[in-house]
């Protein structure tokens, strides 16, 4: 089972006896190690269902829980592989009780928190109520509640908006809903202020694995704490030099804090690399260089010198993107490299993509955008959602008031304000209201009869869809309920033109075939591996939905050169990269408001391991551009090559124009401009 693991990497997957520490550089095999670690520990007797390994996205889980299945079989099914939310709701849903939450909760989404706190601020702006939304996330994330919050009020602004989040959570308590933040937050109240569930988890996990670390806020490392007890039995795996997500609460202060709650901590280093040239982990090295250090290491690698990385300088931005295509049309021209997944151009903001995508498109080349909409943001999933959500959580006012109205029913806003009115005075969810002896003193007959009659549509789909198991059931439930509601009529009401309905309504076969899967046993993102075997209810599948934020893997095998921002880049590796717009005032990103120099400076050690996280993505080619000339705002202004780019060290001949690829460039040009000559009418 330990076959092909490194000196280092076996010493970590057979450290069992207290907290490890392992310190993984990029590309050094972390999966590899956490999962061979799986193994060992059942190996060495540790029930697999006393196993959890905790990852940040539901991508990485699947992918964990494949590499799991593959080395050690059919044990791996009763491993918990999950995200940290996954892990928080599981808790909830068990022993929220003791927080006086039910077991059938909601999980509510962006929009619907957005709608509640500028109901709760009494304000009509969404940009204020999604920075109210930004505050409270973040305090929630340093472990604070809003009386707390309101203590430490730093001016006025932050004083209204404590008191905002208090208003807030008495609606999600009403609801009984959560946000996302509260599946970290109230897990962690549960095991701290709830002696028999802390000691019950403790029991119940053996040995805990945690994935990507250097990621974790200050909430989840309590958490985790609380999980292991203090026996520590648990392995944290990360990379000081990869944590990029200060700005949503990610704090290295908990690896400094590892080796002072855990004496006993192993600390083991891989530095190997298994992806990147030395060429490439060379400039990485030098770039990381100059960031102070918690446990210094140097990766290393023995796939060879390889190509140097090159720097190029570009007039423009639409320049940059003609020289991209050059250089991917180049490299695909020699045999050797043949798919366009080969190649990714990385940047440091969405705004940037512009200029690229066009260039692409001009050349016919194929292209995603890594971070595009995701399936579950769009209008006609969030409305079948909600219907859903409503079915598990009877209490959730938002989604009831979007169930409601899409499609329409007849019930108009006068009526709903009168029920809405109603339901406040009495302490009731909307839907309770439904079947109050009082609420025809509150409405008028026919729409009383209206109101009546979806609450008895809901309780009888709520019936069927806790009957329905399986994948065949489900989707014969899915095509009824679609048809009783008249969704597809309703979609091509709602659109101009039938294209945009008919692809609308596609999406809505893509996620009823989707949900029906999960019924069927197929697939579970909810933390576990769920065989053929195991079936689930529709009621059982739609209390994970909230947790999604993918419909399926089926793009990601598409032969498309990749657009990605550096930050969603991370965890990705890929042939050939382009690093565009390395400039200072984009990388290191300068905002109008520099703050203090204390503040700069670890804004400055955080862009430096943005950069870090780029140049360690490509494994063997790796071009860094940078703008003579950029746009601010609507204007030109001269453009300064990152400082990152000196760090690099890299020989000066790397860094001249390289007339090859300029020349590259004009032909690209030329010839996509012939392309489109030749293509008009």
């Amino acid at each position: 089972m330990s076959a092909g693991l490194n000196i280092a990497q076996l010493d970590a997957v057979n450290h069992l006896g207290g907290p490890c520490l392992v310190l993984a550089g990029a590309g050094s095999g972390k999966t590899r190690v956490i999962t061979h670690k799986i193994g060992r520990l059942i190996q060495a007797g540790l029930a697999a269902n006393r196993i959890a390994a905790i990852t940040f996205t539901n991508k990485a889980a699947a992918e964990m829980r494949e590499r799991a299945r593959q080395l050690v079989g059919k044990a791996a099914k009763d491993v918990l592989i999950c995200t940290f939310h996954s892990l928080g709701v599981r808790l909830l849903r068990e022993d929220g009780k003791a927080l006086g939450l039910k077991s059938q909760f909601s999980i509510l989404d962006t929009d619907d928190i957005t709608s509640i706190l500028k109901d709760c601020g009494g304000t009509t702006d969404s940009a204020t109520a999604r920075q109210w939304q930004w505050t409270i996330s973040g305090w929630k994330g340093a472990g604070l509640n809003a009386e707390q919050a309101l203590a430490q009020a730093s001016d006025e602004n932050e004083r209204v908006i404590a008191l905002v989040m208090a208003r807030y959570q008495e609606r999600l308590a009403a609801y009984q809903s959560v946000d996302f933040d509260d599946l970290i937050a109230l897990p962690l109240k549960l095991l701290r202020e709830h002696a028999e569930v802390r000691e019950k988890w403790q029991k119940k996990l053996g040995h805990v694995l945690v994935d990507e670390y250097q990621d974790t806020n200050a909430t989840q490392y309590e958490l985790l704490k609380l999980l292991v007890g203090e026996r520590g039995r648990f392995t944290a795996v990360g990379d000081d030099d990869q944590s990029i997500y200060g700005w949503r609460g990610a704090t290295l202060d908990n690896l400094k804090k590892l080796p002072q709650d855990y004496p006993e901590l192993r600390v083991i280093k891989l530095e190997q690399n298994y992806r990147s040239t030395s060429a490439i982990l060379r400039a990485a090295n030098n770039v990381i260089g100059p960031n102070p250090k918690l446990f210094p290491k140097t990766l290393w690698s023995e796939l060879g010198e390889g190509e140097p990385v090159r720097v190029t300088a570009c007039d423009q931005e639409d320049h940059e993107a003609e020289r991209a295509v050059a250089r991917i049309q180049s490299l695909r021209a020699n045999h050797k490299h043949k798919a366009f997944k080969d190649f990714a151009i990385l940047y440091r903001a969405n705004h940037q993509a512009r200029a690229l995508e066009t260039a692409l498109r001009r050349a016919q080349i194929p292209y995603k955008v890594s971070g595009g909409q995701s399936f579950f943001d769009r209008a006609e999933i969030k409305d079948l959602c909600a219907w859903l959500r409503l079915l598990v959580n009877n209490n959730d006012d938002p989604a009831f008031l979007r169930t409601i109205t899409t499609p329409k029913r007849g019930i108009g806003h006068q009526t709903l304000a009168q029920l809405g009115a109603f339901a406040t005075q009495y302490k009731l969810s909307l839907f309770e209201s439904l079947f109050s002896h009082s609420l025809a003193a509150a409405v008028n007959a026919r729409a009383l009869a209206g109101l009546h009659e979806f609450g008895r549509y809901l309780n009888d789909l709520e019936h069927r869809a806790r009957q329905t198991r399986g994948a065949e059931a489900a989707k014969a439930f899915l095509s009824d309920w679609l048809k009783d509601i008249g969704y597809e009529q309703y979609l091509y009401d709602s659109e101009d033109s039938e294209k945009a309905a008919a692809a609308r309504w596609g999406n809505v076969i893509d996620f009823c075939d989707w949900v029906a899967q999960r019924c069927g046993g197929q697939i579970d993102d909810s933390g576990g591996i769920t065989t053929e075997r195991e079936v689930r209810s529709m009621l059982e599948v739609a209390q994970t939905i909230a947790l999604i934020s993918t419909i399926s893997e089926r793009e990601q095998e598409a032969d498309q050169v990749t657009l990605s921002t550096l930050h969603a880049s991370k965890g990705l590796e890929w042939p050939h990269v382009i690093l565009a717009g390395v400039n200072e005032g984009l990388l290191p990103f300068k905002p109008d408001d520099d703050g203090d120099g204390a503040a700069l400076a670890l804004r400055i050690q955080e862009e430096r391991r943005l950069m870090y996280v780029g140049i360690t993505r490509a494994q063997q080619t790796l071009v860094v551009s940078w703008l003579k000339r950029r746009k601010k705002g609507r204007e030109m202004v001269p453009g300064q090559p990152s400082r990152f780019i000196e760090e690099m060290g890299l020989d000066q001949a790397t860094v001249k124009e390289d007339p090859r690829e300029k020349l590259r460039a004009l032909r690209a040009e030329f010839a996509a401009r012939a392309a489109q000559a030749q293509a008009a009418p």
